[in-house]
């Protein structure tokens, strides 16, 4: 690509939460009225590290809830919005036409081609440099290229301006994948397509995996007992995981 491949280590600090805990932060910090301090970041560390999804996992540590909160505030103080109708899915731009002069255009777009809304969690791209998967916080431009292809410049949530990025509209950007609750196990079976939280030493992103196997198991109090033996699309690894860690398709 002709340029440096981003810091994996720092990107992957800040992709230890799952869906479903970045979900509830979200929540904490809607709720919030009064400056975030340091009682409140030790209160929601000890919460999310309590929760039953947790169990044999690393433990989340007190800065990276902190560091969270703080990029947070700071999209949503420099938030860019592109979109005048942020209540459509997409934008329809069928009537724009594009001008076979320029190589690159930010204007201008091929005939009956989309730009996704800018809406915040309702898509995620799929990064170039490490191909995994990871939520839209907005859209904040377009190109389309000499070859008529169309490229969104995303910024990822709960990342600053100097992780932005160009994606192909057609190949890397979708609707966002949905976090699986314990009652849902049932609606995943084998042979979908599913987004996989794969945790390690160096990194905790999600990739694309389909499930092989699934080992049903009475449910307790803890909630789903399942195991899915899944193989990632990127890699071909196989690996046996809990419901926690994955995410459905919308179309499932």
């Amino acid at each position: 690509m002709g340029k440096p491949i981003r810091s994996r280590p720092r990107r992957s600090q800040r992709t230890r939460f799952t869906r479903s805990e970045i979900s509830q932060m979200e929540n904490l910090l809607a709720e919030k009225k009064d400056e975030l301090d340091q009682i409140f970041f030790q209160n929601v560390t000890k919460e999310l590290n309590a929760a039953s999804g947790r169990a044999g996992s690393r433990a989340i540590q007190m800065e990276q809830v902190q560091k969270w909160f703080q990029s947070e505030k700071r999209n949503q103080a420099t938030e860019v919005t592109s979109s005048p109708n942020p209540s459509e899915e997409f934008i329809n731009i069928s009537d724009t036409s594009l001008s076979n002069s320029a190589p690159e255009s930010s204007s201008d777009l091929p005939k009956g081609e989309k730009v996704p809304d800018e809406m915040n969690w309702e898509f995620e791209a799929r990064s170039s440099r490490d191909g995994a998967w990871y939520d839209v916080a907005t859209f904040l431009t377009h190109r389309v290229l000499s070859s008529g292809e169309l490229e969104v410049r995303v910024r990822y949530q709960g990342f600053g301006a100097e992780e932005d990025e160009w994606v192909n509209v057609k190949r890397a950007v979708r609707e966002r994948s949905i976090p699986l609750e314990s009652s849902e196990c049932r609606k995943v079976a084998v042979g979908d397509l599913v987004l996989c939280f794969q945790e390690s030493a160096e990194q905790a992103t999600y990739y694309d995996a389909h499930v092989i196997e699934i080992q049903r198991k009475l449910h307790d109090i803890r909630g789903c007992r399942c195991l899915f033996l899944i193989q990632y699309d990127h890699d071909q690894t196989e690996e046996k995981v809990n419901l926690r860690r994955l995410c459905r398709r919308p179309a499932n």
